[in-house]
C-alpha cells in the first residue's frame, strides 16, 4: 500500500472487522474467530512455515555478515588485503567449477569448503591482530632489564623491603619475557597457518582449472596455532564464538540439505 508498505492481508481484514464493529458489535465477535481460524492455519500451513524459516534465516545471515565485517574493521590495511585477495581466488575456484557445469552437489560443497577456510584465515588474522598489539616491549630490553635487577640483587641491598620489592619485579620481568617469548611463537605459528590456507586455495584452483576433473575441496587442516581455546582472541572473543556457531550450525543445515 502507499505509503504504508506490505501489509498483511488478515491485518488489514481485523482493521475493516474493528471499524464495522462499531456499528455492529457482532462483527468484532466475527472477526476475532476469523482471525483466529487464519492464524491456526498458517501456523501448520508448509508454505507458510518455509517463507517464516526463510526471512529468519535472511535475518540471521545479515546479522552474521555485520559481525564478520566488524571483525574485519580490527585488522591493519595490509591483512585485509591478504584476506580479500583469499576471497578473490575463492571466488576464481568456483566460477572454475561452474563453467565446467559440475555437479551442484560438489559446486555446494566446495562453496562451503572455501566459506570454511575463509573463516579460519579471518579468525587467525584477527589473533594475529591481537597479539600484535598486545607487544609493548622487546625480548632484548626485557632480557637486559632481568640481567641488571639479577646483578642489583647480588649486591647488599639498603633494607629488606627493597630486596623484596626487586625480587618481586624481577618475577614480574620474568613473566612478562615469558610471556613475549610465547607470543613470538603464536606468531610464528598463525603465520604458517595462514600460508598453508593460501597454499589450499591455490592448490583447489589449480585442480580446477588443470585436471578439468570435478572433486570437493577439503578443510581438514590441522593448523599449527591454537584456535579452539579462543585464547587469541582478545575483546573479540565472543563475537568470534558466536559466528562459529553459526557457521557450524550453516554446515549442518547444509549437510542435512544435501542428503535430502
Amino acid at each position: 500500500m502507499p505509503a504504508v508498505g506490505r501489509l498483511p492481508v488478515n491485518l488489514l481484514a481485523a482493521a475493516g472487522f474493528t471499524i464495522l464493529g462499531f456499528a455492529q458489535p457482532a462483527f468484532w465477535l466475527l472477526g476475532l474467530g476469523l482471525e483466529t481460524s487464519v492464524v491456526f492455519a498458517l501456523g501448520f500451513n508448509p508454505r507458510f512455515q518455509k517463507y517464516v524459516d526463510g526471512q529468519q534465516m535472511q535475518l540471521s545471515a545479515l546479522d552474521v555478515d555485520a559481525q564478520r565485517q566488524a571483525l574485519v574493521r580490527l585488522l591493519a590495511p595490509s591483512a585485509r588485503d591478504k584476506l580479500s585477495a583469499l576471497a578473490g581466488r575463492c571466488q576464481s575456484v568456483l566460477q572454475v567449477y561452474q563453467g565446467t557445469q559440475a555437479d551442484e552437489f560438489i559446486i555446494n560443497t566446495n562453496q562451503d569448503s572455501l566459506q570454511r577456510l575463509q573463516w579460519l584465515y579471518l579468525k587467525l588474522l584477527v589473533g594475529r591482530h591481537y597479539l600484535e598489539a598486545g607487544t609493548s616491549s622487546t625480548g632484548d630490553s626485557l632480557k637486559q632489564k632481568i640481567e641488571a635487577l639479577e646483578k642489583e640483587l647480588q649486591a647488599p641491598a639498603a633494607s629488606e623491603q627493597l630486596r623484596q620489592s626487586k625480587t618481586a619485579t624481577l618475577s614480574i620481568l620474568k613473566q612478562r619475557l615469558n610471556n613475549f617469548q610465547n607470543r613470538t611463537r603464536l606468531l610464528e605459528e598463525i603465520d604458517s597457518d595462514l600460508t598453508r590456507i593460501e597454499a589450499q586455495v591455490d592448490l583447489a584452483l589449480e585442480n580446477a582449472s588443470i585436471q578439468g576433473r570435478p572433486q570437493t575441496i577439503s578443510t581438514e587442516i590441522e593448523l599449527a596455532s591454537d584456535l579452539a581455546s579462543g585464547t587469541l582472541f582478545g575483546d573479540s572473543q565472543g563475537t568470534i564464538a558466536a559466528l562459529e556457531h553459526s557457521f557450524a550450525s550453516s554446515a549442518n543445515n547444509s549437510t542435512q540439505r544435501q542428503v535430502n
